[in-house]
């Protein structure tokens, strides 16, 4: 009940959200202008009463099936996952400029001339305008959006997801099918109307051709972007609530495989009993296994595991790295098998060559899995850049530790499964890596410049997604970045957006302050009170060091970066 009641509010929100302004125009001009049927004058054909539930119909399935399934076959078949919406923005063209010209309406029509007539005239295009247009109607991805995109992309979708879809979806429908009845209404009380509804279909057809031309360019991210997102806190809201806490687990994540991992609290000082470690899924490749194959939790069962959930560009990873290099090196040959899954927060960490070079770097020689679908990520319910969890010779999982730090107890924990596993063995001494870790909230926050993880924005306005003009706010926040001048946002980084650089101003504390960059050009960094210096920055992207040791531990800092680079993230320490 809880799923289906969060999918209908999550819905529901998203329906009076600023991102639904784009489809609207159109949803309420052509749920009155029907289609006439060939040989007939537009002006005697009224528009017919079910016209619009077809239209809403037709978009609900639509984007209930595209937004579930659709990455999920997309993978399958290998194809690009814009296809589908490419599709529905060409589909909308193709119906706009029908309802601009009646031939070709009609030479669209022969296809379907064998159906009943009276079956097509009572609503077959309005419900192909509304199977397009769930194709291209990607509403803000709040957190039930969310949660229902990460089954699609990792395969692991059940009931309670389909439910959470369908819900969401007739959420999202029930203000769109008002104005969809509001355009039947108008155009049935407008004496008007039916005289000119040659002009009223040409309209449509425009709307319908702007919508197309608007989605091809991106131009309603713009149009969003410069609207409040008044219904911001009523999603946080809901996302916060008991009930959208345990709703939002679902999406395939909760499954009898992984239940029991409930029973293992973070950082536990002791053991406990988790259940038996889930499986490793959709692996894409695996690196520094022989002939890369790939390894199956049940063949190590007499061996203790950890599983250690990274990514190379993770700060945290980083530091924490280190530590499980260590305990690899030190009780590989007393029966520990470490596995390194990495699990990508950006698509350039999807790259193989990258996460190469990235274990090259940390000395990485143990067994590591590319999990580039989250799809084992996905099945142990993570949510962590780093997590670890401790799996002991029978295959139970015994203990979860998120985030850095912990070593020591997790260490601890270690020794103790490998002498359960083999009583009396002598241990080698304990590693004595030294801890990197920052005190908790001496450091600013990792910072996101993408819109799909923007975090610790001081500037005026929303920051969403397109291109637009920025200026730096007149007071600004500690722990927090503003930017200045013409700025693209994308959906995992920033980039300058005209001819000429852009600046960024971060209010940092941290002694090593670090930034992900890739692209071609230059990035000049002005630290108050320290130093100034020009990074030169070219190919795939890598994290740069911004503050100098001899530079300030806190203060500001300005960050001119050149057209062509690209600015994703910064991290503390």
């Amino acid at each position: 009940m809880d799923t289906v009641l969060i999918g209908l509010l999550g819905g529901l929100i998203t329906g009076i959200s600023p991102c639904i302004l784009p489809v609207l125009p159109v949803i309420f001009l052509t749920a009155g202008a029907q289609p006439a049927a060939p040989g007939k004058a537009p002006e005697v054909i009224p528009a017919k009463p079910s016209r619009p539930y077809w239209i809403i119909a037709g978009l609900v399935i639509s984007f209930s099936l595209v937004t579930l399934l659709g990455s999920l076959l997309l993978g399958l078949l290998s194809i690009p996952q814009s296809t589908i919406r490419w599709a529905g923005v060409a589909v909308l063209a193709i119906i706009g400029v029908g309802m601009l010209f009646p031939g070709f309406e009609q030479l669209l029509e022969k296809p379907f001339q064998r159906l009943p007539r009276r079956k097509v005239g009572d609503g077959g295009s309005g419900f192909g305008m509304g199977l397009a247009l769930g194709t291209v109607f990607v509403p803000c991805a709040g957190p039930v959006l969310a949660a229902i995109i990460v089954a699609g992309a990792t395969g692991t979708i059940g009931v309670e997801t389909v439910l959470l879809t369908v819900s969401f979806a007739l959420g999202v429908a029930i203000p769109l099918l008002v104005f969809a009845l509001a355009g039947r209404s108008v155009a049935g009380r407008i004496r008007g109307f039916r005289k000119r509804e040659r002009t009223i279909r040409i309209v449509g057809g425009v709307a319908l051709i702007a919508l197309a031309i608007g989605l091809a360019f991106n131009l309603p991210q713009t149009l969003q972007r410069l609207l409040p997102d008044y219904t911001a806190g009523l999603q946080r809201d809901l996302a916060e609530s008991d009930a959208g806490k345990n709703a939002l687990q679902l999406g395939g994540l909760v499954t009898d495989e992984n239940r029991d991992l409930d029973r293992c609290a973070n950082n536990a000082p002791e053991l406990a009993e988790c259940g038996t470690a889930p499986a490793l899924r959709g692996i894409e490749a695996w690196l520094n296994t022989p002939n890369g194959e790939a390894i199956d939790l049940p063949a190590l069962r007499g061996q203790v595991v950890l599983i250690d959930f990274w990514a190379y560009s993770c700060i945290n990873c980083q530091r924490s790295v280190p530590h499980v290099v260590a305990w690899d090196q030190a009780y590989r040959d007393a029966g520990l098998t470490v596995i390194g899954v990495h699990s990508p927060e950006y698509a350039f960490e999807k790259e193989r060559a990258n996460v190469e070079a990235g274990m090259q770097d940390f000395g990485i020689d143990y067994p590591v899995a590319l999990d580039n679908s989250l799809s084992t990520w996905t099945n142990y319910r993570n949510r962590y850049w780093p997590a670890h969890y401790l799996i002991d010779a029978a295959g139970t999982v015994r203990h979860i530790s998120f985030g850095e730090g912990n070593y020591a107890v997790t260490e601890k924990l270690i020794r103790e499964l490998l002498q359960d596993a083999n009583p009396g063995a002598t241990l080698p001494a304990e590693t004595r890596t030294s801890d990197a870790t920052p005190e908790l909230g001496s450091t600013t926050p990792e910072t996101f410049l993408g819109s799909s993880k923007d975090r610790n924005y001081a500037g005026a306005g929303e920051y969403r997604a397109g291109t637009g003009e920025f200026t730096f706010p007149e007071t600004q926040p500690d722990d927090t970045f503003a930017l200045d001048g013409t700025w693209d946002i994308e959906t995992q980084f920033a980039t300058p957006g005209g001819k000429s650089e852009g600046t960024i101003r971060l209010n940092y504390r941290g002694q090593e302050v670090r930034t992900v960059v890739a692209g071609t050009g230059t990035v000049t960094v002005d630290v108050a009170g320290g130093g100034t210096r020009t990074l030169e920055v070219s190919g795939t992207p890598r994290s740069i060091r911004l503050v100098a040791e001899d530079d300030p531990a806190s203060g500001t800092l300005d960050l001119m970066v050149t057209p062509g680079v690209e600015v994703y993230s910064f991290t503390f320490g």
